[in-house]
């Protein structure tokens, strides 16, 4: 606790004690008026206007002591001056109420003990030796009647003997060091225990600051619930991983904001989140803003430090990522045993099929055919040839050589391509290529590189069926050995349905088509250290963005193609 906070709190204490003298003097003029007006014969009107003087008198001190606690600025001064102004004040009031006789004798303990609280044992034995020797001066002058008070014609017998006098002072002087040593133990024990606990309450603070320091810094997500399956604790991790933020969980429902954990949580009929041992799953999550995670949930008993279940603490990680790793380690593990396959699969027909091919070239030169076997003959041919290029892009699926590295012209292996496809059976004159852009040189594999570009032109323009542009651009990027490439086409687009497998093996929406050019295309991407995404609207055509690094390595192949893509 700062020096500020403790003077604020000691002149919120002083304020405290100047309204009880408030109320002190209230209660005197209070007794006052009720014996006036009552027409008590207890003590005379002279009595009761003194009890008058003294109410005044305390008003008036207290309203001194607001401006002295304005003047004063050490509180122990202040409180030394109160305590010495309220012994004269009680003095006079056991002088003009009966002196040594009078009960009024029992406020000088109040004076004793607030003193003992606000200066200590120092402060409450200096009040207790003010008061024993102003009582003390009371008794004497009772004793040998210099003064005599004002109710002393009620008393019978007003003289005090030697031993009456003695025993007086000796029992009130006595009861007042008692009190000052009494309430100065109970201070102190009172601030050492405080003192205690504010170091107890420290070192907790402490180690809630380590929990929560500890809780927020790590990455998992973390909540806990009660009995009840509320909500009671939700760290920074839980916060970015959910969207949520814990003001709005608070206290809410498990099974009302994340009903999948709570499902989890209830297989096999259980109630909510198991009592005495560990549990954990995977599951699918829908976030705030909608969007689907795979989240790995552990969740295990919540107990206090007697070992009771006072509810349950929940663990989870995003898995979105590393289940997404998996199934791509997975599909390369099954494209790699594909490969050994397709290599073997390869030599296997590849040699029938030259076999085949040279004996019907020989069969058709030298017999006669007619018209019926010369259509026969060259449907056998087109069909050798389709399964040569089958073969041919399954194995460059499968198993890409890896090639050379050398350094490419995009611009003039772009000008070779789209020369090359106005040559297939695909091209007609409703199509027009346009290229612009800047001379850019990089570094890749040149036959891969090639079929990446043809694989995606091809696509653009199959996707137009009469007539339609294709605008392809070539620019430097932010690396001064990257380029990016673009390609739009006003292709005919495709369905969201389309586009979520146009990169499946064997996917295609051509009749003739083999479902392997994208397949390709991403292949040659991830062989080369990048990516590749498709967006697509029907009717919008195609865009296709490219970055490519000077790298093949550490480089990265990114696509956005907007059209329907056909293999």
């Amino acid at each position: 606790m700062d020096r500020l906070q403790v003077k604020s709190r000691i002149d919120k204490r002083i304020w405290w004690l100047m309204l009880s003298r408030v109320g002190f003097a209230t209660l005197l003029l209070a007794v006052a008026v009720s014996l006036q007006f009552r027409q008590l014969a207890l003590f005379p009107l002279e009595s009761t206007l003194a009890l008058y003087r003294t109410a005044s008198l305390f008003y008036l001190v207290s309203i001194v002591y607001v401006f002295l606690l304005k003047v004063v600025e050490r509180q122990d001064v202040h409180i030394y001056i109160q305590s010495l102004c309220d012994v004269g004040l009680v003095s006079a009031l056991v002088y003009l109420t009966g002196g040594s006789r009078s009960v009024y004798s029992a406020f000088y303990p109040m004076i004793i003990i607030y003193s003992v609280l606000f200066l200590g044992r120092r402060g409450g034995m200096t009040a207790a030796s003010a008061c024993s020797i102003v009582y003390g001066l009371l008794v004497a002058i009772e004793y040998h009647e210099w003064i005599e008070p004002p109710t002393a014609f009620l008393l019978q017998d007003l003289t005090l003997t030697p031993g009456e006098a003695l025993t007086r002072s000796f029992v009130h002087i006595l009861s007042f060091f008692v009190i000052a040593l009494l309430a100065s133990f109970v201070v102190e024990q009172e601030k050492r225990v405080r003192l205690l606990l504010a170091e107890k309450q420290t070192a907790f603070d402490q180690l809630d600051v380590l929990y929560r320091s500890i809780i927020e810094s790590v990455d998992a997500g973390i909540f806990t619930t009660d009995l009840l399956g509320r909500i009671k604790s939700f760290n920074r991790a839980a916060e970015e991983i959910t969207g949520y933020v814990f003001a709005e969980l608070l206290n809410r429902p498990l099974r009302d904001v994340f009903p999948a954990i709570a499902a989890a949580a209830e297989e096999g009929g259980q109630q909510f989140l198991p009592r005495d041992k560990e549990k954990g799953t995977d599951l699918t999550f829908v976030r705030k803003d909608g969007k689907r995670l795979v989240l790995g949930c552990v969740w295990s008993p919540l107990r206090d430090a007697r070992g009771e279940r006072i509810g349950s603490i929940v663990v989870f990680h995003d898995l979105t990522a590393s289940k997404r790793m998996e199934a791509e380690y997975e599909k390369n593990r099954r494209l790699a045993f594909v490969g050994e396959m397709a290599a073997v699969l390869a030599h296997e027909i590849r040699n029938p099929l030259a076999s085949i091919s040279g004996s019907i070239q020989v069969l058709k030169k030298d017999l006669r055919l007619n018209a019926a076997d010369e259509r026969l003959m060259s449907i056998i041919l087109r069909g050798k040839d389709q399964i040569e290029n089958f073969m041919k892009d399954f194995l460059l699926l499968a198993r890409p050589s890896p090639g050379t590295i050398e350094r490419i012209e995009l611009r003039n292996l772009i000008s070779d391509v789209v020369e090359a496809i106005q040559y297939t059976a695909d091209w007609h004159e409703g199509i027009r290529i346009a290229l612009s852009g800047d001379d850019v040189a990089i570094s890749a594999n040149r036959a891969e590189l090639r079929q990446l570009i043809w694989n995606l032109l091809m696509n653009a323009v199959q996707s137009i069926p009469e007539k339609g542009t294709v605008e392809v651009s070539l620019k430097r990027t932010a690396d001064p050995e990257g380029a990016a490439l673009d390609i739009r086409d006003t292709g005919s687009g495709m369905k969201k349905e389309v586009l979520q497998k146009v990169f499946e093996p064997f996917y295609t929406t051509r009749e003739r088509g083999t479902g392997l050019g994208l397949a390709i295309v991403r292949r040659i991407v991830e062989n080369h250290g990048g990516k590749i995404q498709l967006e697509s609207e029907p009717g919008q055509g195609t865009v296709v963005a490219v970055w490519l690094s000077t790298s093949p390595r550490t480089g990265l192949i990114t696509a956005h193609a907007v059209s329907e893509v056909e293999g």
